[in-house]
């Protein structure tokens, strides 16, 4: 019995593929950063990365410190568990200094979270705004912290 003989071409694919998985763990070992799966399957050093930046959102706590009816009238409402900035937008420069003031209310803002959209369950008030209102803006019917109540 003979030695068995590679056909030139099988021969190449597997060279070719030796190729293939010695290149990629090489430059898995070159390209991989020295913390990656310190503390799970990401990047140990991001941690430490994030926690070094500056915070861009104040937080309820700093709304708190000087409108705090507002927040106990906000926390009988539907609107409790929103934070104050995902309406009055980011306010961590107003929190510092009071003279800045933070944007106020539009219709537009009440539209992004409450015109119709089957994909929002249907126990969530939803409008289809050409038929709620005409030229009003939300504010004119409804109070904001509490959109229950008649202004």
């Amino acid at each position: 019995m003979g030695r068995f003989k590679m056909p030139p071409q099988i021969f190449r694919l597997v060279l070719l593929t030796i190729g293939i998985v010695v290149s990629y763990l090489i430059a898995r070992q070159l390209l991989t950063p020295a913390s990656f799966r310190d503390y799970g399957f990401y990047r140990g050093d991001a941690l430490e990365e994030m926690a070094s930046r500056t915070p861009v959102f104040a937080g309820k706590k700093s709304c708190d410190e000087c409108h705090s009816e507002v927040l106990l009238k906000l926390a009988k409402g539907d609107h409790k568990t929103l934070s104050c900035e995902g309406c009055h937008g980011v306010s961590r420069d107003h929190a510092g200094n009071p003279d800045i003031t933070p944007i106020k209310l539009t219709g537009s803002h009440c539209i992004r979270c409450h015109e119709a959209n089957p994909s929002r369950p249907a126990w969530f008030h939803q409008i289809t705004v050409k038929n709620h209102y005409a030229e009003q803006k939300c504010t004119e019917c409804h109070v904001p912290h509490q959109p229950n109540e008649v202004p």
